[in-house]
């Protein structure tokens, strides 16, 4: 009788372990499938911020260089953009649960390469205050986000894919340059692809750097962990900086980052309210002009990394690598040029082929859009091959331009302009 009470009762143990494991483990499996959920949009933030320092970046320094800044200033440039991004992109991505990518300006760091030549230090800070101010107003206004609202989906559509192609073709122009690599890359991405598209890119990037690293194309000994000091420099106006500094980088900031930027984020379904970011990324670069950073704002090209479907297959989910790129962003702000270092330490075929692959899908889909109507399908294409075609007039681009002869050719042919 004793034996088969104590039979009964390890039973019951054994049953209580086993229910125990049915109420356990699901969770446990839950979890884990949530850090695996997650991961996509980490790595889409990543890439982008790799794809930004390792591609455009270097034009700060050169910027810097032609100013005759001192490597303190250029460290405290460094700092005070890296951060301002790093901190607008979460408080806007956390705030609108969509994946706002702010970035420096691209354009306005090539045109201050010259610019900055002829104009003193000082009165290029107050000349990024009062371009700061500008937009800050124009975010108040909301006016801007009723200019987005005017331009036809297939327009905007021409215009995304038009400033996406060169980077589509860099991913194939590469294996001319560098074949190994940009071919190895090229089959990773379509075999992934083919097994799992949300995990195609984070395979690119993996196996891509483990081949660098066997090809000894990485080398990390000249690297020396430093923190970056902000500086403080009193601003000075001018009529001549104001003219030749703030105006340019207003309207080449304008055209060239946050119209094409707005129009990624329309094209990737997600309607964003302009007025919030123009408005957050404006009192950021005025609060951060003072220590270097000319400007930054809504991101284009890298954006469209974070923005798709490559980064998650659920939209509601995307917002997480706005987050994840604003922190990577603060790292690299607080390490001053040490991290930017490194970035740039990866060959400049590997970041754009990387990027080229990343956005395969964005430029598909926008050429998808831009032709699937009959009556706007020539408009689209004038804009998205004067788009591609990288006009250059008056020190305003080609995303500018493009968007100018798209909307001009679309009211020609059309007769009127269609807003839905």
């Amino acid at each position: 009788m004793h034996k088969e009470t104590s039979t009964i009762t390890q039973n019951q143990v054994i049953e209580k372990l086993v229910l125990d494991m049915d109420t356990v483990n699901p969770k446990k499996v839950k979890t884990v499938k949530s850090y695996f959920n997650i991961l996509p949009p980490i790595i889409a933030g990543l890439i982008s911020v790799i794809v930004n320092y390792g591609g455009t970046f270097i034009l700060i320094f050169q910027a810097a260089q032609m100013a005759g800044l001192s490597p303190e200033l250029t460290a405290s440039w460094v700092w005070s953009i890296s951060i301002g991004v790093g901190i607008t992109g979460i408080l806007l991505s956390w705030y609108t649960k969509e994946p706002i990518i702010t970035a420096w300006s691209t354009p306005a760091a090539a045109f201050l390469i010259t610019a900055l030549i002829a104009v003193p230090y000082s009165e290029a800070i107050g000349a990024y205050l009062i371009s700061a101010l500008a937009f800050i107003i124009l975010g108040i206004t909301g006016y801007f986000g009723k200019l987005i609202r005017l331009i036809p989906v297939s327009i905007a559509s021409g215009l995304l894919a038009g400033i996406l192609l060169q980077f589509g073709i860099s991913a194939f122009s590469n294996m001319t340059i560098d074949p190994i690599l940009a071919i190895f890359m090229f089959f990773i991405y379509i075999i992934a692809k083919r097994f799992s598209a949300r995990y195609a890119i984070v395979c690119v990037l993996s196996f891509g750097f483990i081949l660098l690293l066997l090809q000894s194309q990485i080398n990390f000994s000249g690297l020396e962990l430093k923190l970056a000091t902000p500086i403080f420099t009193e601003p000075t106006f001018s009529i001549n900086a104001l003219l030749s500094v703030a105006l340019p980088l207003f309207l080449i900031t304008l055209t060239g980052q946050y119209m094409p930027g707005l129009l990624i984020l329309k094209n990737d379904g997600f309607k964003t309210n302009a007025k919030p970011i123009l408005a957050i990324t404006g009192l950021g670069s005025l609060l951060m002009a003072p220590f270097g950073s000319h400007a930054f704002n809504l991101a284009a090209i890298t954006a469209a990394i974070c923005t798709g479907k490559e980064s998650h297959e659920d939209p509601s989910k995307r917002w997480i690598a706005g987050v994840a790129a604003g922190i990577f962003y603060i790292l690299v702000g607080i390490f001053g040029v040490t991290l930017a270092a490194l970035f740039a330490a990866f060959p400049a075929t590997f970041i754009s082929t990387l990027a080229g692959l990343a956005l395969l899908s964005t430029i598909a889909g926008s050429l998808a859009n831009a032709i699937s109507d009959n009556n706007t399908r020539e408009a689209a294409m004038i804009t998205f091959l004067a788009t591609a075609a990288n006009i250059n007039l008056f020190g305003i681009g080609g995303a500018f331009w493009g968007l100018v002869l798209g909307l001009i050719s679309y009211f020609v042919l059309n007769g009127k302009f269609k807003i839905k």
